[in-house]
């Protein structure tokens, strides 16, 4: 058998078995049969019978623009309904009273790990505004998390690319220094050109090889307009599994038979939507969707910032809510939502070595629930985190050292 480095006894699967877990350099090498495995560890954690589950992925945030940790600042209504460019602008208003980008961004990434987030992508901004600047901030951060969670980092072009002189230059610049992702946003009702925007969008991925996310939320038939062009330039890169589109709200307001044609579009294009299941806006039907092969994954998208004062940064609390705004019910759709937020987030942003399986990273999450539909209506706050087969964070507070972790019993 292979030399084991520590094994978590007595973990309940998904699936209801009881199995050890041994791990070896940060990754799972042994799935077992309760206590048959332990005495051969250099280490022992006893799970206690506790619910274990793949670390959640949190698909979609802004570590550049959250205000959680920092002052209160009310939300201001827009003039008229909900638009983005003013949203835009009330948003650079307050960034510029906000307290420094590194200390919101760890603050908001103690919140998400604390829940058990071990993998995460975040938008930056990227833009004529403020330049490089706050990617490269964000970077340094992400360097001193590595130990505790994955991130990916999408080239975000808050004030449009077209409309913001320079940006399309900027977002190239940031992938050639570390971003992982190129973004768009509203190529047709923001910069007013969807051709150009995507141009420059699909443009620079083809060049540096990298992933697409845009976020979307246009309505109605020009929400579905945009996304046939992403579909049809998807194919013709031959970028299949490599393209998402955030928020499309366009999706959650036409009809069904619509939606159908519109959801076997996008997974013959193997393009990937993401929703957070917002309160103000319709949303994608997310069981329909899936029906048609489409992947669908979430992410708590703002917290606390000028888009709105919501977000507790826990996915498997964002699992509830989906199901509950799609009046899911029965345990198969309750295991959709769980679904939504950790192995469906894992192949949107093809993360390698995801899941509870032999080989895999040690990721995970224990839960006190009998099974997973309990966990995401019950959304058990008491819970555990591991990254690479250590503890990062308990009960809600982020371990930061081993040291810490002894003080748990832990490695």
């Amino acid at each position: 058998m292979t030399n084991i480095d520590i094994v978590f006894t007595n973990a309940k699967l998904p699936d209801g078995s009881v199995r050890d877990i041994g791990v070896t350099a940060g990754r799972i090498a042994v799935i077992a049969p309760a206590d048959t495995i332990a005495s051969k560890a250099k280490d022992k954690v006893d799970l206690a019978g506790a619910l274990v589950v793949p670390g959640f992925v949190e698909g979609h945030i802004h570590l550049d623009t959250s205000f959680y940790g920092d002052k209160w600042i009310s939300h201001r209504p827009c003039t008229d309904g909900f638009d983005v460019r003013e949203r835009v602008a009330f948003q650079h208003q307050n960034m510029a009273i906000a307290a420094p980008m590194d200390q919101r961004a760890r603050n908001q990434l103690d919140l998400c790990i604390a829940n058990g987030s071990t993998a995460m992508r975040s938008h930056v901004m990227v833009d004529g505004s403020v330049g490089l600047k706050s990617l490269e901030t964000v970077m340094k951060v992400r360097e001193e998390y590595r130990d505790l969670i994955d991130i990916q980092l999408v080239a975000f072009p808050q004030s449009g690319i077209l409309k913001s002189r320079g940006t399309a230059e900027l977002m190239d610049e940031a992938i050639s220094i570390g971003a992982d992702v190129v973004g768009g946003l509203d190529p047709a009702s923001f910069d007013r050109d969807l051709k150009a925007h995507l141009d420059v969008v699909f443009g620079i991925a083809e060049r540096r090889g990298v992933d697409v996310d845009i976020h979307l939320h246009d309505a109605g038939a020009l929400g579905v307009f945009t996304i046939e062009d992403i579909c049809a330039r998807t194919r013709a890169l031959g970028m299949e599994g490599r393209v998402a589109v955030s928020h499309a709200y366009g999706l959650g307001d036409i009809p069904p038979d619509a939606a159908k044609r519109a959801a076997e579009m996008l997974a013959a294009a193997g393009v990937s939507i993401m929703t957070n299941a917002p309160g103000a806006h319709n949303f994608p039907p997310v069981a329909l969707l899936r029906s048609a092969g489409v992947t669908v994954f979430s992410g708590s998208d703002n917290i606390r910032d000028s888009w709105w004062p919501y977000g507790d940064g826990d996915m498997l609390s964002r699992a509830m809510l989906i199901g509950y705004r799609s009046g899911f019910y029965t345990d198969d759709e309750l295991r959709i939502a769980f679904d939504v937020v950790t192995a469906a987030g894992a192949k949107a942003l093809r993360l390698e070595g995801y899941g509870l399986q032999l080989g895999a990273k040690a990721d995970f999450v224990t839960l006190a629930a009998e099974h997973v539909p309990e966990a995401v209506v019950a959304v058990p706050k008491s819970r555990s985190v591991y990254k690479s087969g250590v503890l990062v964070a308990r009960d809600r507070s982020v371990v930061r050292s081993p040291e810490e972790s002894k003080r748990f019993g832990q490695r």
